[in-house]
């Protein structure tokens, strides 16, 4: 028998209190991609046919290379989020979870740094 309260027995067993940030990015993220997709596709329809050089006066125009920073950060962290759901609701091996959620991140980073890394080359680079 404890003489603890129902209250405090239970206190620290409910939620990791991570959920609504975590919905929060995912909708912020989603929201961000729809302008920023449809730029990119008008874009990629506009280049299509154009040789590097012209490409990469196009990159180097105002705000073209922000906007495609910005629409390579959200890409992959939408992803990232939209993963993660997946992988917490499905993988039900607690040591599968684990590592497939830090592949995942690191996944992610990777190919969002390699994208930036890209663009900056083709940009400013020879």
């Amino acid at each position: 028998m404890s003489l603890r309260s129902d209250l405090g027995r239970v206190r620290g067993l409910g939620s990791a209190n991570e959920g609504t940030s975590h919905w929060w990015a995912q909708r912020v993220t989603a929201i961000a991609l729809i302008p920023l997709s449809l730029w990119f596709i008008y874009s990629a329809v506009t280049l299509v046919g154009i040789d590097r050089a012209g490409f990469k006066v196009w990159l180097n125009a105002p705000g073209s290379i922000l906007l495609m920073t910005l629409f390579v950060i959200a890409l992959f962290y939408h992803m990232q989020l939209g993963l993660q759901v997946v992988i917490e609701d499905y993988v039900h091996n607690e040591r599968n979870k684990i590592v497939s959620l830090v592949l995942n991140k690191l996944v992610a980073i990777f190919f969002a740094v390699s994208s930036i890394i890209a663009l900056i080359k083709v940009a400013f680079g020879g």
